[in-house]
Formats: C-alpha cells, sequence, structure tokens
C-alpha cells in the first residue's frame, strides 16, 4: 500500500515546494512601505473651518495587531469620529500609524484606547469617540468604544 504524501499544512510537500520559490524575507532589504510604517509619526494640520462644529469620521477595515497571550493576529474594523477643535488629522500619518500596530501584541481594550488617547493628546478636539470592533475569536465578538469629551472653555 502507497503511502498518503501530505499536500498541505504544515511541512506538506505542496507548502515547502512554494515556499521554496518564494523570496526570504531574512535575505530581502527592507522595502519603503515597511520603513514608512516603522517611523510612523501622526501629523496634523489646522482646522480651517472654525465658523461651526463638524464631525470626521474615518473607518479602518483592515486593522490588525497580535494578541499578547497567544501571538495569533487580531483584525477588527477600527471606527474613529472626531468633532475637532484647532486640529484635523492628516490622513496618511493616520494611516501609517494604524499599520504600525500590525506586529504590537496588545489587548483590544488597550489598543482602542490608546488610539484614542493619541489623537486627543495630538488634536486636543471636542469630541472624539474610537470604536475597535474586533472579528469573532473564540465565538465571542468584541467590540470596545472610547469616547472623550473637552471640557468648555470659560469666557
Amino acid at each position: 500500500m502507497a503511502k498518503k504524501k501530505s499536500v498541505s499544512g504544515k511541512g506538506g510537500i505542496k507548502s515547502r515546494a512554494l515556499a521554496a520559490q518564494l523570496p526570504s524575507s531574512s535575505n530581502s532589504k527592507k522595502r519603503y512601505g515597511t520603513i514608512a510604517i516603522e517611523e510612523n509619526q501622526l501629523e496634523r494640520f489646522e482646522n480651517r473651518t472654525l465658523v461651526r462644529r463638524y464631525s470626521i469620521e474615518f473607518t479602518c477595515p483592515e486593522f490588525t495587531c497580535l494578541c499578547p497571550r497567544s501571538g495569533f493576529p487580531d483584525f477588527a474594523t477600527i471606527r474613529i469620529k472626531i468633532i475637532p477643535d484647532k486640529y484635523c488629522v492628516e490622513l496618511k500619518s493616520l494611516k501609517l500609524y494604524m499599520n504600525g500596530f500590525r506586529d504590537k501584541h496588545v489587548f483590544h481594550e488597550d489598543v482602542t484606547n490608546v488610539i484614542l488617547q493619541d489623537l486627543i493628546d495630538l488634536l486636543d478636539p471636542w469630541e472624539i469617540t474610537v470604536v475597535g470592533d474586533f472579528t469573532v475569536r473564540g465565538n465571542i465578538h468584541t467590540v470596545i468604544t472610547a469616547t472623550h469629551n473637552k471640557e468648555k472653555r470659560s469666557s
């Protein structure tokens, strides 16, 4: 009786053959996108519409970070709603900042609050809400909502 050959999975024949054809990431120099993500820094610009309060909403549907216990990837949609005061966040810097979490081991609750606090520190908005809507893991769907409202200025 002939032995069955593994065609997929850990150490399978097809996966080893395919892996041999792929370039080794350890031998490759860093790509510009990787460098940009590693060097990310949130940036702001002046709000040019101070005559009224308005909201800005961002959706980041491909957010990833790593579970600090297992090391497995966590996937989420991060939604940010800001009512700006004097500053707005620059979009490319926000994209790179969000991608910077992909290799960080962080709990859902912490990452949602870190994003909130970093944006508060940068922008000092009238109001901001960050929602981390994480993909189901272990039959549990987790949604974290963190909110901040600036104290009204006294006249």
